[in-house]
């Protein structure tokens, strides 16, 4: 016992040290828990004897258990089978795809067929956690690209549990089992059709816990009002329901998944979710620290062009079945490439799935261990075909410079629109529809094609360069509306339309409040964070909800509004380039300043009754040259 608590205490101090480290690096968790396990098996020796990594190991394979019951949880059946064309086409044809031609791959090296099949299921995986954190990382995950990656995982993932269920079918063929699954030797006794009924019973009886039973017990317990009794009956579920799927010799993990879909649309959804994450996280990671720690590097090492090689050639393969996927989907080829690159490694559930295999005795404890480094290292190859990806599309950008010149502009309107994204679209639609004519110009070609086909008009170049935007009438336009998605284009639009007009009407897109002040300093007249109207506006609702009357929310968000713009004004003039937010004391002590008399002008003005005056909304307050100011229109400088 104290030898078991030792070395556990020696993983949970391990990953408490190397995750964040590779969280912070990009790595993303997983790949932080296969380094934390590395260090203390095969580099450290810390990791104890087999038999301790083993009985650790079936400990966290719960964690399986419990990721799986969540994954049940987030996929309602009717959404499901509302998904069921995207998720059949994609992820279907690249799970069937990338399988077949590792299949293939495997008998010409001679392998059974039970063997190269489950090797093609098992590598045919992506990393969800890695590819879903980078793709949020790098902001691509609203991309077309990056959507089509997110169906290909949830594809992947809800192929998981028939996969599961499969491999004791592959394994009738295999040599005996290293050990029986527990429920086999119960199993064995039956006749065929008693065991399938049995089977057949165990996965009933599930569904039908999950639809009328699950609910009652929650209700029971809840009236107890203690906490710790929720957290029981979460775990009982997951518990006494892998306990079940056991005892006839199924998968646990299969009944855990089975369980949460039948609960994904219940009122306890939400708190199951909050109950049993934190055990999921916990016992997952401690999964793959397990992994780590047993994986046999002297295979590596005495074999590296073999491994390596393998990497290789597995993501060239699933590389190429993406590719066409890609292809038979009509991406656009800066799409093709995320898609293709982003999912071209295996995941961390072929750890799951080989060391499930090798129990079953379908693959051989020393090709198992192959794989694992296999799998590792194409998960670590991850960043690197991220970093492959951004270089793919910077050399599609100047290629299509080459290809795709400049649009001839033929037109000159008082309004020019640069950037037509989420932004500047609605910004065109409004002034088009009020009977004003613009001139749209978007770096983007894809998006100046889509436009043409709703009927829009627009023109594909580079705002930043000086000859496209003097040919879209800069000398004569009376406003320029700068929305460019990238910040850095965005500035230097402002700063050189600036130094060629200085009586232009400047209406700058802003991010953020960093954003806000660089574009202060290059003087854009008004000055519009993208999320601060329908941020007050959402406020609001949420005053009004909370008891207060409309005139009451909407007098507090107009103090807001415009205790908020001349802050921000303020600030602009203490901002200092260079120096973050968090350093620069002046800043910080006119930050707390503006706060407190902020608060101090929301809890005044109902002090004497809702039956004051209104306010004046500051729409004709003082502005200052290139202003700063809060929302939309109105004379004067603006930034918000």
């Amino acid at each position: 016992m104290g030898s078991f608590l030792l070395i556990s205490a020696v993983y949970l101090a391990t990953m408490v040290v190397a995750v964040p480290l590779s969280a912070r690096l990009g790595l993303g968790s997983v790949l932080g828990y296969l380094v934390a396990g590395i260090l203390i098996g095969p580099v450290l020796g810390l990791a104890g004897s087999a038999g301790d990594v083993a009985d650790l190991q079936h400990f966290a394979e719960f964690g399986v258990v419990m990721m799986l019951f969540l994954i049940g949880l987030e996929l309602e059946p009717r959404q499901l089978w509302g998904m069921r064309k995207r998720l059949l086409g994609l992820g279907g044809m690249q799970i069937a795809g990338t399988t077949a031609a590792l299949f293939v791959l495997g008998l010409v090296l001679n392998q059974t067929w039970q063997v190269a099949l489950t090797l093609g299921l098992i590598l045919a995986l992506s990393s969800t956690a890695i590819v879903l954190q980078t793709l949020s990382e790098k902001s691509l995950m609203q991309t077309s690209g990056g959507r089509n990656a997110f169906l290909v995982l949830l594809t992947q993932d809800i192929a998981v549990i028939p996969i599961l269920a499969l491999l004791p079918l592959l394994a009738a063929g295999a040599a005996t089992p290293d050990h029986h699954a527990p429920g086999a030797e119960f199993m064995a006794g039956l006749p065929g059709w008693a065991a399938t009924l049995v089977t057949l019973g165990a996965v009933g009886t599930v569904v039908l816990l999950g639809q009328f039973a699950i609910g009652p017990l929650f209700r029971f317990v809840q009236k107890s009002r203690l906490l710790e009794m929720n957290t029981a009956v979460a775990l009982l579920i997951v518990v006494g329901i892998a306990a079940l799927m056991s005892m006839v010799g199924l998968s646990p993990a299969l009944g855990t998944f089975l369980a949460g879909v039948m609960l994904a649309g219940s009122e306890f959804r939400h708190e199951l979710e909050a109950q049993i994450a934190p055990f999921k996280g916990l016992l997952l990671g401690l999964f793959f620290i397990t992994v780590g720690a047993g994986m046999d590097f002297s295979m590596l090492v005495a074999q590296p062009v073999v491994v390596i090689g393998v990497t290789a050639l597995v993501i060239a393969i699933k590389a190429g079945v993406l590719f066409a996927v890609a292809r038979a989907a009509r991406m656009s080829r800066r799409d093709r490439t995320l898609f293709t690159l982003s999912l071209a490694q295996a995941g961390e559930f072929g750890f799951v799935l080989l060391s499930y295999a090798t129990s079953l005795a379908i693959i051989r404890t020393q090709l198992a261990q192959g794989f694992l480094l296999v799998i590792a290292l194409s998960m670590l190859v991850t960043p690197l075909l991220f970093i492959l990806h951004d270089r793919v599309v910077a050399w599609l950008d100047d290629e299509r410079d080459v290809l795709a010149p400049p649009d001839r502009i033929d037109d000159q309107q008082p309004v020019i629109i640069a950037g037509v994204g989420r932004f500047g679209q609605v910004v065109n639609r409004l002034v088009t529809s009020s009977g004003f004519k613009t001139v749209v110009l978007d770096n983007d070609l894809d998006t100046i094609q889509l436009m043409r086909r709703f009927g829009v008009k627009g023109y594909f170049g580079d705002p930043t360069r000086p000859e496209i935007l003097a040919a879209a009438g800069l000398e004569r336009a009376r406003i320029l509306v700068a929305a460019l998605d990238d910040q850095e284009a965005n500035l230097r639009l402002v700063r050189h339309a600036r130094e060629r007009r200085p009586d232009l009407v400047i209406i700058a897109r802003a991010r953020d409040r960093v954003n806000v002040y660089q574009l202060y300093a290059a003087r854009a007249d008004h000055i519009v964070r993208e999320m601060f109207d329908s941020s007050l506006r959402a406020g609001r609702y949420v005053l009004e909800n909370l008891g207060l009357s409309q005139y009451e929310a909407n007098e507090l968000e107009r103090i807001y509004y415009r205790h908020d713009r001349a802050g921000l004004r303020e600030l602009a003039e203490v901002w200092k380039p260079g120096v973050p937010l968090d350093q620069n004391a002046d800043y910080i002590r006119r930050s707390e300043e503006l706060r407190a008399t902020l608060e101090n002008a929301l809890m005044d003005r109902f002090a004497d009754g809702p039956a004051a005056a209104p306010l004046d909304d500051g729409e004709h307050d003082e502005a200052p040259e290139h202003g700063l100011g809060l929302g939309t229109g109105g004379p004067g400088g603006r930034l918000s």
